[in-house]
């Protein structure tokens, strides 16, 4: 049990509304009761009281799509000429590292970036795993550090043909047994994919035959053109139509990118009800392009915003995503603050729904799981409940966020973590990356 007192909520619901000197009443991980600071303290006089002091009290940040595989590419040289385009940066960054990534590198990589998360008041994440040299078990090594950090998230293997039929099937393997055997009530399982140019016709059919329909998948589409140009070379159709031949579009199944599909491809994934993830600082760092961000949200589509294992500061993709689309289109109306805001919470919000049944995220009200972050900013022009979307873009900054609570456990309380340790944490990571580095170099082929 736990009340927080003295706060400014922004409850992120339906409609959103801004409360001054409110409190929160907190039992058994979930929002008991929310109203005025005199009436809960009142109600509530013995037990742990957070003092928020006036800062906001908001929903926690989700991330709809990452990769904590990733974190050892930070400050690496890649070597021989720079990559001229993604498919270079797939096969002479990311494949040469994941090939580099053993048991202890594969904690430490999800390590430092649940450290970087809980810092940064992301609560909740999705994130896509691949480490082709150790499959079998790596889900479980990436959820017990998610556990020990408190957060919660959805977890998954890449499934890909590119290492060859026998790693193919231990991927399947690997998401079959996570869903069968995870107990982590913080933590859910999908099943993962790479991307039509990574999988030939067996592997697409063997996965959707492992499960149910109603697990859905989480895999990349047509980040780059390559992606198309493949699909239609091995079937004759585009990326959306050549996946849905075996029954990839699920209610659950996630679509990241979706940078060059088409209109057809964008209104099957609609009727499918596919969730798309958007990740506009990954898009830019690849040069990939932009996704038709206003038309999918003009057409109803379930659009949500990741980071692609970017820093785990989703106000940052917040702000690029605003300003990405402006400059592709040369229009200053492009990607609205509403929706960026939309996309990024209530979105957000009820994609986590799907892997958590009968648990409601993303919102401050009596019954929603109790993930809230305390955010230390201090306006100086009014802010309303109109108004917030543009504080966010131009006023917020990670470093503003004081205080960190997933399922009303305090993960950090005035800047300090308290479920890891950081400098510790930080200091076995570079330990090992010299041997991560060294056996990426061995993989490159330049």
């Amino acid at each position: 049990m736990m009340l927080i007192t003295n706060a400014t909520l922004v409850t992120w619901g339906t409609p959103n509304e801004i409360l001054i000197d409110c409190a929160i009443y907190i039992r058994d991980g979930v929002i008991t009761e929310v109203g005025p600071t005199r009436e809960l303290t009142a109600r509530h006089p013995q037990g742990e009281r957070l003092d928020a002091r006036g800062q906001l009290v908001m929903p926690g940040n989700i991330c709809a799509h990452t990769h904590f595989y990733g974190a050892y590419a930070r400050g690496m040289a890649i070597p021989g000429p720079a990559p001229e385009n993604f498919p270079q940066i797939l096969e002479r960054l990311w494949w040469p590292l994941d090939k580099a990534l053993d048991k202890e590198t594969v904690r430490m990589s999800a390590l430092v970036s649940l450290v970087d998360a809980v810092k940064h008041g992301t609560t909740t994440l999705i994130d896509h795993h691949a480490s082709p040299n150790f499959i079998e078990g790596s889900l479980d090594v990436i959820a017990d550090v998610v556990d020990w950090a408190g957060l919660r998230a959805v977890l998954c293997y890449e499934v890909t043909d590119r290492d060859g039929e026998e790693k193919m099937q231990a991927g399947i393997a690997e998401n079959l047994r996570f869903l069968r055997d995870n107990e982590h009530p913080l933590i859910a399982g999908t099943f993962g994919l790479h991307a039509s140019l990574t999988l030939n016709d067996s592997a697409l059919a063997a996965c959707a035959e492992a499960v149910s329909d109603d697990v859905g998948f989480h895999i990349h589409v047509a980040e780059h053109e390559a992606d198309e140009e493949d699909s239609l070379k091995r079937s004759g159709k585009r990326v959306v139509q050549r996946l849905d031949e075996f029954g990839i579009w699920r209610d659950k199944t996630i679509a990241a990118h979706c940078v060059h599909i088409d209109e057809a491809e964008r209104q099957l994934l609609r009727e499918k009800g596919v969730w798309i993830t958007h990740q506009p600082r990954s898009n830019m760092n690849n040069a990939v392009g932009a996704m038709a961000f206003d038309t999918f949200m003009r057409e109803g589509m379930k659009v949500c915003l990741g980071n692609d294992g970017f820093s785990n500061n989703m106000w940052a993709d917040w702000k690029d995503a605003y300003l990405l689309h402006k400059v592709a289109n040369r229009d200053p109306r492009k990607a609205n603050g509403t929706d960026i805001a939309y996309v990024a919470t209530y979105n957000n919000a009820r994609l986590m729904e799907q892997f958590f049944p009968g648990t409601r995220v993303g919102e401050i009200k009596v019954g929603a799981a109790a993930d809230v972050i305390f955010v230390d900013y201090h306006p100086f022009t009014p802010l309303t409940e109109g108004n917030l979307p543009w504080h966010i873009l131009f006023g917020f900054e990670s470093s503003m966020v004081t205080t960190t609570i997933v399922a009303g456990n305090v993960l950090m309380k005035d800047r300090q973590l308290l479920t890891l340790d950081e400098t510790e944490i930080a200091k076995e990571a570079l330990a090992l990356a010299p041997r991560v580095w060294e056996r990426y170099a061995a993989n490159v082929k330049i």
